[in-house]
């Protein structure tokens, strides 16, 4: 194996950035912005030694995403680069994921070219504000798990606007274990709430917009409409 995979969205600069990455030492630069499958493809047919991808081409899920290419991949060196802010607490997640390196432009530009440098002769390198954070915890944070087609079913649901009873009446199991279900999805995509959820799983397609269509049975609008005002709008 040879060679380096940069994947990013930035099409309109993958001319310059090559040049750059190149004179930095990495060898054989392909830049792509091909996703998911077709990413998988790319690398089987370029058999890179070093695979970079924008920590943001997934937003929030990039560090899952990269997680289970680490699964198919597991003997190429990996990286994750955000040349923007980036939460820490997420960005952590490429690490617990397998990631081997994680930097990022916000840390200081000196920082940032040194751990692109280490990259570039093959070692590991992990920004210190991540490194802070998981030193930070009582408990060291279990990776992400495998999103299961039971926590597709649930995320339809609660991007639908399903609540946790309605959720566990569907589908035939106990509240407590749609809780559970909740958590490990939240956990596993980095988001903390079901708007969070919804962006992920567009991005992810586990769903698609215009299956965000169906309703709670009991669906309510609040605050009530008030009796007075719609007597007066009639007339």
């Amino acid at each position: 194996m040879s060679g380096t995979l940069i994947i990013s969205r930035e099409v309109n600069n993958h001319a310059y950035f090559q040049k750059r990455f190149e004179a930095m030492g990495f060898p054989d630069v392909t830049f792509t912005a091909l996703e998911r499958d077709a990413q998988y493809f790319l690398i089987q047919e370029l058999k890179p030694s070093l695979v970079i991808i924008s920590a943001r081409f997934y937003q929030c899920c990039t560090p899952f995403l990269m997680g289970e290419l680490r699964k198919k991949f597991p003997d190429i060196n990996m990286a994750a680069l955000c040349l923007g802010e980036y939460p820490p607490d997420i960005a952590m997640y490429f690490i617990l994921n397998g990631i081997n390196s994680y930097i990022n432009s916000f840390e200081g530009m000196e920082q940032f070219y040194y751990g692109l440098g280490e990259i570039a002769k093959g070692k590991n390198y992990v920004s210190p504000k991540v490194l802070e954070m998981i030193k930070l915890r009582r408990e060291y944070p279990e990776p992400a798990g495998k999103i299961t087609k039971r926590h597709r079913e649930i995320i339809r649901l609660v991007c639908c606007g399903f609540g946790d009873m309605e959720i566990a009446e569907i589908m035939a199991i106990a509240k407590s274990t749609v809780k559970n279900h909740k958590t490990e999805v939240y956990t596993t995509l980095n988001v903390r709430n079901a708007i969070e959820l919804i962006r992920a799983a567009l991005t992810l397609e586990i769903i698609k917009l215009e299956e965000l269509y169906f309703y709670p049975k009991d669906l309510t609008l609040n605050p009530i409409p008030d009796k007075k005002i719609l007597r007066r709008g009639k007339k």
